[in-house]
């Protein structure tokens, strides 16, 4: 069941980020092997990361939760039509990592990982900024696949906020799936916004229409 919706601003932020991959359905990811490569390219690089930042700095950090954006190609739809038609989704994965970590500690975090298992997905990892601004989001609770009241109500909050949805889709995913029942899973649903004139109309419905490559 869902929490109440809010708007918050999200500033810049290390982000390490896995290649955009296209993706057939949101129920099939458990079972897409360049999914879970993905997960698994930025899992051992963020806790290699962690180990490092103590070991070499005598820096405590924790791994942050993977995050997911989503979005489709085409003009805007509502999210029940595209979540009852999830050919054609893309998704970008990524985990936030310390603002002191740079480019050349993740190019070395990743060799080593490297030399420990065969990743495919390593050589597709990269690291970012990442600045989202202002946005809503909203706690699901419960399985992936019941989401789609739980984004209708925060559209439904941004509308009546007098804000417009831009940006893609974010999820923001809170536990283990494999060591959790779906009903106790914990989702943050965000959406990146922006305050529109009263004059414009700000009703139509869109989940993850691109503002930039990611």
């Amino acid at each position: 069941m869902p929490e109440k919706p809010g708007q918050q601003e999200h500033p810049l932020a290390n982000i390490l980020i896995n290649v955009l991959i296209p993706v057939l359905a949101l129920s099939y990811l458990s079972k897409d092997p360049e999914f879970q490569q993905a997960i698994g390219a930025l899992y051992s690089v963020a806790y290699d990361l962690r180990f490092w930042l103590k070991r070499e700095r005598a820096i405590s950090s924790a791994v942050m939760p993977l995050e997911g954006l989503w979005w489709t190609d085409g003009p805007p739809r509502s999210p029940a039509e595209i979540l009852g038609d999830k050919t054609g989704w893309h998704w970008t994965l990524m985990i936030a990592v310390p603002d002191i970590v740079n480019a050349d500690d993740v190019a070395a975090s990743r060799d080593r990982a490297a030399r420990k298992r065969a990743i495919p997905a390593l050589g597709r990892l990269r690291l970012e900024r990442f600045a989202e601004g202002l946005a809503v989001q909203i706690m699901h609770i419960g399985p992936y696949a019941a989401e789609l009241p739980t984004i209708e109500r925060l559209h439904a909050f941004a509308r009546e906020s007098g804000l417009a949805l831009r940006g893609k889709h974010h999820e923001i995913y809170i536990g283990d799936p494999n060591r959790s029942k779906p009903d106790n899973l914990k989702t943050i649903i965000r959406m990146p916004v922006e305050r529109v004139p009263a004059s414009i109309d700000n009703t139509g419905g869109k989940l993850g229409r691109p503002n930039r490559p990611c």
